[in-house]
């Protein structure tokens, strides 16, 4: 390629249906090819363009940002095939006029997933600046041509012709394809009648011949195919690559001048403006008032009010001010002096209107919490001050960039707050962004896998060997170093040309999202700076179709309107509180910061559901460090993380005297002492660079951003102006040197203090509300994931830990959510009851509300019409009706009776009823049918069913007492190669292959907690066919404290069944015969359970008659299964029946 060619058109991965072309190595290719200029037109978008753009203009390659347009076939039971049209951005006015068609499909004209323009839309006013190719063998022209309908080509034709005036060029192309010379023969028939230029494109959609078979499997990813399938779409050939200028004049040899157009449709395109600075909205301010004006009165006015709040007294408050107005008025004189008071004003105006209108804000996130401005201005609820804490970590006046407010609100109602803002903006000017989901190793595998159509365990084996490391992205190539069995298993014969096609789709955008929080706010339309994309044409999934990194080069501000759970909890919680107690509004940012019960639940480590530092790992921090203030907290949230946890122990035994405290330089002491001598913040560092090294603190922030990057160069020229500055100040070169690199060390994982000040002040307040609230805060919790079983287990746990009763749902009393009676009780919701759908509970409280508590399932079935046979079975299973009849088993066994009685109730309303009674009114229909009672295995295994875990009782229940005889307590379990003996039902087992064999976890609850048993690959293959849910097993082996996580798990060298224990322990079965009954009675249960070998357990009944006692002991040896033991149980001869050791 060279300057007598460009390529037009090559579809990148952004396409995201049929692209495989990375950017950065066809720019590479094309300038290895002498090219000069490049254009891209992906499918209906300008996702990468940007990215390409700048791209391009970095690597001296011309950018023509192009689109491929889908164009709505109207011809009726033709939508399904769209026709295709090429158009170029000739200039920013036809970036405009993309950018505007583009959004127009997407919002307006979608059609299965697929936004389309209209032909109609293209008129010259729609379509200014823009260059339009004809569009190849899908062109609008072209497919009347083929259909030999010249009528609607020419109609097509001159419509195009028209609304691209001098600016339209039919377009040939072979790429071997079916249709490709029969169009290129009307083409050129076209050209000659009508004298409009030809020009010759190549449709690129992998880079390189060898990448076909890569890119079919990557359309049948996208189109849920199998290579295989003979009755797959085939639509691509393997001459898609990109060519050589020699190769795409030998294909036109006889088109040359169509060759040679290529290069005037790249002359014709100069797209520039597109890049340009960030552009906020303007914010509406008094009449007469500036921006700058109205910054600073409200902040003032802001100001005053905080200070009445913190400091009550006057005299106090009057000698605190003077500090706080210095700081306030260097805040404002940098905010202003950088041209960011509108923004400032922007973010308050939301952040205020949703604490007025009932949408929680979190109190502060990130660096942002280190402003006084924002506290002032209430877009932050800490006081900067009080904790130290830096402005220029959040603005730096040395480092002129957009401030970035991180703002937390309450997950369920953050979309009100962006509803206000598009009130407030405008609808056009708000949207979300879009993000791109990657092709990550895990996923290529399986992805390609299942296109290979693999069996999907062994596809399944093979992903599962990729490590995952939070925080880092680990590719297939890492995957190889960190992992060598997945190594030795990619290598293999049978896996060759998984990982063939694998490593080449590896890290190509897959799918696209929704930014979690990202919004945009345009001063006009945003169709100005960008295009628009939606998934579904609902308006609240528009999102921009530029991602987070290229918005702001086209002069966007991001706003991050970010959900966050733990406030949607607190929200809840609040509400109950208010709910028992009328006429009060609890208040959470009055709540003291000094409360000592809220300070004995950190110490005790009794975390759970606390925001940040519910992990066990932080539990055992919490119980060693024993914080006496929220600083404490502060540090240990900053520490808890890879890298700095290292210093915990350090930071403990410092705090109670163990460890010495020293400092390399006395003014080092007043910044390090809250943490013991240790750098814990980022801003620590920046303050003794000023202390020690004479650094502004903006000059810090730099300081510390490249400490963090780890530039070598960068980092040397610090270093000589650090030793510089500490000389000056009266430091030698050696000390200087080595707090530098204290200071190198800890700034590249030290933490943003005003983050975890903000929020460890959160987990003040949800550990607040646990000690002085707990039923509302645990209520609060279980409203956020009723679905959830292992986390409700947890929270139930938790609940009656503190004091607090948990009740069962109930058909007469329970809402959707749960309820709080009072402050020592909570209610399950019916929500929480797994199948029972919100539509079906509200038709069941609105029938309860009208007509009275309901009397049984026939009453239910009756009542409530849209009631049906699984939701019914559902709220048995649950316990709903336990108050009604406690025998679920009876219940359970009627449902059909109940449903079908119902059924009859429904048809007869109307009508002259069959069952109505003298006086007219109806009659219940009830037929209740004998059905076996559940014992309590069954019991909880289908209460586990409704819940997700077991929430009146466990199955470890009947075990409980019988198990002190043969093993130890989970929270006995010892770190220790002493051999122990735990029992307890299995909840789960996964199986891992690993460098010795296949082993497995196996998740055994004792029905208060969980412990995992780690059985290795010589004691899986012995006990592998044991290993199922719901078994209640015994496992001999050693404790073992999970260092990650500090907790015990448990290595197991042996199991046995209840069974088997039973005949080792020599357990004997006893049983007491009701009074008046003899042997007989149970003669035959016996019989089922006799064991002929003698291997079972003996058998001692004990038969009372007239006031009479006699023991007896039977011959025979029973084989001590559940089964009899429940047998046994549920005969009305026995009282009792157990095994006794």
């Amino acid at each position: 390629m060279s300057a007598n060619f460009v390529h037009l058109r090559f579809h990148s991965e952004y396409s995201i249906q049929d692209g495989i072309v990375r950017l950065d190595p066809i720019l590479e290719k094309v300038m290895q090819q002498g090219g000069v200029a490049l254009g891209i037109t992906d499918s209906m978008n300008l996702f990468g363009a940007l990215r390409f753009y700048s791209h391009a203009i970095a690597d001296g390659i011309k950018p023509i940002v192009g689109c491929d347009l889908w164009i709505s076939n109207a011809v009726h039971g033709k939508r399904d095939n769209p026709y295709r049209l090429t158009v170029y951005c000739q200039n920013h006015e036809g970036y405009l006029s993309l950018c505007e068609l583009l959004s127009r499909g997407w919002m307006e004209n979608q059609y299965l997933g697929r936004g389309e323009v209209r032909l109609e839309w293209l008129t010259p006013e729609n379509c200014k600046g823009l260059i339009c190719l004809s569009g190849g063998p899908q062109g609008v022209i072209e497919q009347h041509l083929l259909e030999d309908n010249k009528v609607e080509a020419k109609a097509a034709l001159e419509q195009l012709h028209a609304a691209f005036p001098g600016r339209f060029y039919l377009e040939v192309q072979r790429a071997g394809r079916k249709n490709d010379e029969a169009v290129v023969a009307h083409i050129a028939e076209l050209a000659v009648e009508t004298g409009l230029p030809v020009v010759a494109t190549h449709p690129v959609q992998f880079l390189h011949r060898e990448d076909f078979n890569a890119h079919e499997v990557r359309c049948c990813i996208a189109g849920g195919y199998v290579l295989a399938d003979p009755h797959r779409p085939k639509l691509y050939t393997e001459e898609q690559y990109l060519k050589t200028e020699e190769e795409m004049r030998a294909l036109f040899a006889d088109i040359p001048q169509a060759i040679d157009n290529t290069v005037v449709i790249a002359q014709r395109c100069n797209l520039d403006g597109v890049l340009q600075k960030p552009q906020l909205p303007l914010f509406p301010t008094p009449e007469g008032v500036s921006l700058d004006e109205y910054m600073v009165q409200l902040s003032h006015e802001g100001l005053e009010r905080r200070l009445e709040f913190l400091y009550p007294d006057k005299a106090e408050r009057d000698a605190r001010r003077p500090e706080y107005i210095e700081r306030l008025d260097y805040e404002l004189k940098t905010i202003s002096s950088m041209k960011f008071p509108g923004y400032f004003l922007i973010v308050q105006d939301f952040i205020n209107w949703s604490k007025r209108n009932g949408v929680a804000v979190g109190p502060g996130r990130g660096s942002g919490a280190g402003s006084l401005v924002a506290y002032a201005l209430g877009i932050t609820d800490l006081d900067p001050l009080h904790y130290g804490l830096l402005f220029e970590r959040f603005l730096n006046p040395e480092r002129v960039s957009m401030p970035d407010f991180d703002v937390d609100f309450c997950q369920h109602n953050r979309d009100r707050t962006i509803e206000y803002v598009k009130r407030t903006y405008g609808v056009d000017a708000v949207s979300q962004i879009v993000t791109f989901g990657a092709m990550g190793a895990k996923a290529v595998v399986r992805d390609v896998g299942r296109v290979l159509n693999m069996n999907y365990k062994k596809v399944d084996e093979l992903a599962k060997l990729i490590p995952q490391k939070p925080g880092l992205d680990v590719t297939l190539a890492k995957a190889a170093e960190m992992e060598p069995v997945f190594k030795e298993m990619a290598e293999r014969e049978d896996y060759v040309e998984l990982m063939s096609y694998a490593q080449k789709l590896e890290g190509l955008t897959r799918n696209l999202g929704m930014h979690a929080g990202g919004v945009l706010i345009a001063p006009s339309k945003l169709t100005d700076f960008c295009p628009l994309y939606n998934a579904d044409g609902k308006p609240e999934n528009t999102v921009s179709q530029f991602d987070k990194k290229d918005i702001e080069n086209v002069g966007l501000v991001k706003f991050d309107f970010l959900g966050l759970t733990t406030l949607t909890i607190l929200t809840k919680a609040a509400e109950y509180i208010d709910r028992l107690n009328p006429g009060t509004k609890f208040d959470l940012s009055r709540i003291p910061t000094d409360d000592k019960k809220t300070l004995e639940l950190f110490q005790q480590g009794n975390t759970g559901a606390v925001f940040q530092f519910e992990s066990d790992g932080m539990r055992e921090q919490l119980r060693q460090a024993k914080p006496d203030c929220l600083e404490d907290l502060v540090a240990l949230n900053a520490l808890y993380r890879p890298g700095p946890m290292d210093q915990i122990p350090h930071f403990i035994d410092r705090k109670f005297g163990r460890e010495k405290v020293e400092y390399l330089d006395p003014r080092m002491e007043p910044i390090l002492r809250e943490t013991y001598g240790i750098m814990v913040y980022q801003e620590q560092v920046m303050l003794v660079a000023r202390a020690i090294g004479g650094y502004s603190l903006g000059g810090a922030d730099l300081l510390r951003r490249a400490m963090g990057k780890k530039n070598v160069e960068e980092m040397k020229r610090q270093r000589a102006v650090f030793i510089q500055g500490a000389a000056e100040r009266g430091v030698t070169a050696e000390t200087a040197t080595e707090i530098f690199d204290l200071m190198e060390k800890f700034a590249g994982y030290g933490f943003n203090k005003s983050h975890a000040a903000a929020y460890s002040y959160v987990a003040w307040q949800t550990a607040y509300l646990k000690v002085h609230h707990t039923a509302c805060f645990i209520a609060g919790n279980m409203c956020l994931v009723m679905n959830q079983g292992e986390k409700m287990r947890e929270l139930v746990e938790d609940a009656r830990e503190m004091g607090v009763t948990v009740l069962q749902p109930d058909i007469n009393i329970s809402e959707w959510f749960f309820t709080v009676p009072d402050e020592k009780t909570v209610r399950f919701g019916l929500g929480a009851i797994k199948g029972v759908g919100q539509n079906i509970v509200e038709d069941l409280l609105h029938e309860r509300l009208l007509n009275g508590p309901f009397l049984d399932i026939f009453d239910v079935a009756a009542r409530v019409h849209s009631m049906n046979r699984k939701v019914l079975e559902q709220l048995i299973k649950a316990g709903a009706f336990d108050s009604l009849d406690k025998d679920r088993g009876k219940l359970f066994g009627n449902v059909e009776n109940a449903i079908q009685a119902g059924q009859a109730v429904a048809a007869s309303i109307g009508q002259a009823s069959l069952f109505a009674d003298e006086n007219g009114e109806d009659e219940r229909i009830v037929n209740w049918k004998k059905a076996e009672r559940w014992d309590d295995r069954t019991l909880y295994t289908l209460e586990r069913d409704a819940f997700g875990f077991c929430l009146t009782g466990d199955m470890f229940d009947s075990y409980r007492v019988e198990a002190r005889n043969f093993a130890i307590p989970f929270k006995d379990v010892r770190d220790s190669r002493e051999q122990q003996t735990i029992a307890g039902i299995v909840q789960s087992v996964r199986t891992i292959a690993g460098k010795r064999g296949t082993f497995a976890v196996v998740a055994l609850s004792d029905g208060q907690t969980t412990m995992d048993v780690l059985v290795f690959a010589k004691a899986y293959e012995n006990y592998k066919n044991m290993l199922k849910p719901d078994e209640m097993l015994i496992f001999t082996g050693k404790g073992r404290k999970d260092e990650r996580s500090g907790g015990m798990s448990f290595v197991c060298d042996k199991v046995i069944t209840i069974e088997e224990m039973r005949v080792q322990k020599g357990a004997t079965l006893m049983i007491e015969i009701a009074e008046g009954k003899s042997l007989n009675a149970i003669r035959d249960l016996l019989y089922s359970g006799q064991n002929g070998d003698k291997s079972g357990v003996p058998c001692e009944v004990s038969i009372s008659r007239n006031g009479l006692r006699a023991e007896v002991f039977l011959k025979d040896n029973y084989t001590p299964t559940d089964q009899l033991l429940n047998q046994l149980r549920n005969s009305d001869s026995v009282v009792s029946a157990r095994y006794m050791y």
